[in-house]
């Protein structure tokens, strides 16, 4: 058995049958580990999502920011689509409502403590450990599963900017989500910009990447994640980052976990949409 780690697909659907096929995935013996935003921008969310479903248990995801914008889509059907989103057959399908409930019931979170691997898709704030952002994820799906349409009403917003503002449950469940949904980032103190998006530069203030901070708490484990297009695969002692700008005109990024020597596997994709977006 493989277990590999994939960026963010982004609805592309046949880069990622082509990326299997490099990897001699057997779904009856290998398990994809997706770093969220399965859907949009590209042209076949709802191929990569039945896809993804009929695997059960040999899929692993973890949400992200636009697999969330397509759950609030679909339970605030008068929420207006955005610039460049192609979400809507998904949202006409006709097995839509399963589709939907297979999403939500994945996780902001995997906490592979086995194999000392934390998958999120975008990062972690400094002052939180793995067991503190694992809890905080767990009680945001929780509150969101017992009431989509509660939760995704309330979910947007960039503040509050950090933990120690963040003083009712909704405060604390949208802060939960943007960090480990949209985060780039952030200063010291856990204070987090959402705006910022460009790659790192050599030169830096105060605002640096997330994973750069020197007394960050979750150092001691590797994380996973993507969201990051314009940072690109990043590969360190604990580190891996694979979103690698499929739908950009960039590639899609497959990881073997249990081979630390292993070289990353990409496909390429054509640009299905204007760089510079979520």
């Amino acid at each position: 058995m493989a277990r590999y780690a994939i960026g963010d697909i982004q609805g592309c659907y046949e880069p990622l049958r082509e990326l299997l096929r490099r990897l001699r995935f057997s779904a009856d013996r290998d398990q994809l580990f997706l770093l969220g935003d399965l859907v949009n921008r590209g042209p076949q969310s709802l191929e990569v999502l039945r896809f993804l479903r009929a695997l059960g248990g040999n899929a692993r995801t973890v949400l992200g920011n636009h697999d969330l914008h397509l759950l609030a889509a679909h339970h605030d059907p008068s929420r207006k689509a955005r610039s460049g989103d192609t979400l809507q057959p998904v949202l006409e399908a006709p097995d839509c409502a399963q589709l939907m409930a297979w999403l939500i019931n994945q996780p902001l979170l995997i906490d592979d403590a086995e194999h000392g691997n934390v998958l999120v898709h975008a990062g972690l704030v400094p002052e939180w450990t793995v067991q503190q952002a694992a809890t905080h994820a767990t009680d945001a799906m929780t509150a969101l599963r017992a009431d989509p349409a509660g939760f995704v009403a309330q979910m947007y917003g960039n503040k509050p900017d950090c933990w120690r503002d963040a003083h009712t449950t909704t405060e604390r469940h949208r802060f939960t989500v943007n960090v480990l949904t949209r985060l780039r980032y952030c200063r010291a103190d856990g204070t987090i910009d959402l705006k910022m998006k460009q790659a790192p530069r050599k030169e830096q203030d105060s605002w640096l990447p997330w994973f750069e901070h020197a007394e960050r708490r979750s150092a001691d484990r590797r994380v996973i994640f993507g969201h990051w297009s314009t940072l690109g695969y990043l590969q360190r002692r604990n580190l891996l980052a694979l979103d690698t700008g499929c739908v950009w005109g960039g590639a899609l990024t497959a990881v073997n976990l249990d081979d630390p020597d292993a070289e990353p596997v990409q496909v390429p994709c054509e640009a299905c949409q204007q760089p510079g977006e979520d």
